[in-house]
């Protein structure tokens, strides 16, 4: 037993002052004896109280610190006397401790004996009162912080599985790939981590010790293991609540997907208690993730990254919208697609990313979401894009591919080309022609039997209502399968 270790109790750690002579607070401590005055003469490995004031001048404390040097004493206590510095310099120079306290000597002296008498009870007590602190009432990682703050005085953390803190803060790190209680020594401490368990650690607990606290290394991990378990019954309570909220949520999203009709009484009840618009405009967006990525547990984290109207867990990550009142500008729309890529690469999860384009209404919706679905898996396969996807930023060539497999893509090609249905001419027709007689004016004119400067004519004019370069190979190509998709179609 050290007096480093004595230095760590409850009592001490709170009423005690290291006046001088540091350097020996590593000195082993065999008893602790109480005296009325200074004229005690110390046993080896003897800690000394001084019960009362010391009377007179600091010889009398100069003389003490003497004797427990030559005896081989730990330490002095002083009980309501502040030596001068000519004491607090030669208990330096001794390397004897010359501590201080303002508190019942005698209370000190008690909780001492007791350590060196049974030095697991301070264990047994620490434990016990984690376990009233904690109670069985479910608390939430913060206040589970706090108790052990208070208990072990020292800076308490509760990280999540990426050692990232949730509440409070600690200085080391902990290795998170072992899944059993640790003790790393720091600098001037110690940190002790215990796993939260759910199959594999879903949080991490832990206590940074430093100074005179790493002496109490061997008595904290009791008292982690059990607020450990008291974050693992908060952990399970919090997952069956999240997995019914996104089970409802879920539910609530498949049935809007699937609306064909003028949502009902009780659907629009449904969505408007789950905060969601069904007017306006929506701009869709789908994250997906790797199978081992956990979307109930991650749901509130990504929630809080993208900020948007609303996260569901779907599929093989989460869906998403954003509702705009009127319909909005392509600069709104850009930028809420730059913000949503920055909440994309914050996020880490091995993610990618599609995001679809405005639509209006109920019906608005199921089209957008779609759109951000097909967009989300062309992303997958997109890193040189940061595995993230714009639908109006998109190669229309490689989007449209995509459709061809997809109920969404008949609806595209023909949003595509609405520009040209609007205006005379002909024109999806002129386009689908010029496209097979790759871009031929002359052989052009020949298949829709009208002159070449027509044709000429309504090229231009295609190129101008779509804002588009026919002469881009992948801009042809998207071109070319809408407006195939869509005069197929109309037959």
């Amino acid at each position: 037993m050290s007096l480093r270790r004595v230095l760590s109790l409850p009592g001490w750690a709170e009423h005690v002052r290291v006046l001088a002579g540091a350097a020996g607070l590593d000195r082993p401590l065999a008893t602790v004896q109480a005296t009325l005055d200074a004229s005690h003469l110390p046993a080896p490995g003897e800690l000394t109280v001084v019960a009362r004031p010391v009377a007179g001048t600091d010889w009398q404390i100069d003389a003490l610190l003497r004797r427990c040097a030559d005896a081989g004493a730990t330490a002095v206590l002083l009980s309501g006397t502040e030596p001068l510095s000519a004491s607090r310099l030669l208990a330096d120079r001794l390397s004897v401790p010359l501590l201080a306290t303002s508190a019942s000597p005698l209370d000190l002296l008690v909780e001492a004996r007791l350590l060196l008498a049974a030095p697991e009870l301070d264990r047994a007590d620490l434990l016990l009162a984690t376990h009233r602190a904690l109670g069985d009432r479910l608390r939430p990682p913060e206040e589970v912080v706090a108790v052990l703050r208070r208990l072990v005085r020292s800076r308490v953390a509760v990280l999540d599985d990426r050692g990232v803190p949730l509440a409070g803060e600690v200085g080391g790190r902990v290795r998170l790939d072992e899944a059993v209680p640790q003790r790393t020594e720091l600098d001037d401490g110690v940190l002790l981590a215990h796993p939260v368990l759910l199959q594999r650690p879903a949080m991490w607990l832990a206590a940074e010790l430093r100074g005179t606290e790493a002496a109490r290394a061997d008595v904290v991990p009791p008292a982690l293991a059990v607020a450990a378990g008291a974050l693992q019954r908060w952990l399970l309570a919090n997952r069956l609540e999240l997995e019914r909220d996104a089970r409802s949520r879920t539910a609530l999203l498949g049935d809007l997907l699937r609306l064909d009709t003028e949502p009902g009484a009780d659907l629009r009840r449904r969505v408007a208690d789950a905060g969601w618009r069904l007017g306006g405009w929506h701009v869709g967006l789908h994250l997906g993730v790797p199978a081992a990525v956990d979307t109930v547990a991650r749901t509130q984290e990504v929630m809080r990254a993208l900020d948007v109207e609303a996260v569901v867990e779907h599929g093989d990550g989460w869906t998403g919208w954003v509702t705009f009142d009127h319909e909005p500008t392509a600069e709104r729309v850009r930028a809420l697609a730059t913000r949503l890529q920055a909440a994309h690469r914050t996020l880490r999860l091995g993610a990618h990313m599609g995001v679809g384009r405005p639509h209006p209404r109920p019906e608005g919706l199921a089209a957008t979401v779609a759109e951000a679905l097909d967009a989300a898996r062309l992303a997958a396969t997109r890193p040189e894009t940061g595995h993230f996807l714009h639908v109006d930023q998109l190669g229309m060539a490689q989007l449209l591919l995509e459709w061809t497999r997809t109920d969404t893509f008949e609806p595209a090609a023909r949003a595509l080309v609405a520009p040209l249905r609007s205006v005379p001419g002909d024109l999806v027709r002129t386009l689908a022609a010029y496209l097979d007689a790759e871009s031929s004016i002359a052989e052009t004119a020949t298949v829709l039997g009208v002159h070449r400067n027509t044709v000429a004519a309504r090229v231009a004019r295609i190129e101008q209502l779509l804002g588009v370069d026919l002469s881009r190979p992948d801009e042809r190509l998207a071109l070319h399968l809408a407006s195939r998709a869509v005069i197929l179609a109309g037959e």
